[in-house]
């Protein structure tokens, strides 16, 4: 049996933190940046937690 690939767009947008968490970047952080207040921009900046709805379906995606 051939082993199962992990999805390469999965494996660049999310990481597994030491306590088994998944982590992600925010969106609407690329362009358009004028309209944003700075305050918005620096929290966009930090990581954040995958939803735990949605954590098994990214877990499928990393094969973990």
């Amino acid at each position: 049996m051939p082993k199962v690939k992990t999805k390469s767009s999965a494996k660049k947008r999310f990481k597994l933190s030491g306590t088994g968490k998944i982590r992600r970047k925010h969106a609407y952080k690329s362009h358009i940046l004028t309209k944003k207040t700075t305050k918005q921009k620096r929290n966009l900046t930090k990581m954040g937690n995958v939803h735990e709805s949605d954590e098994g379906r990214v877990k499928d995606m990393l094969r973990i």
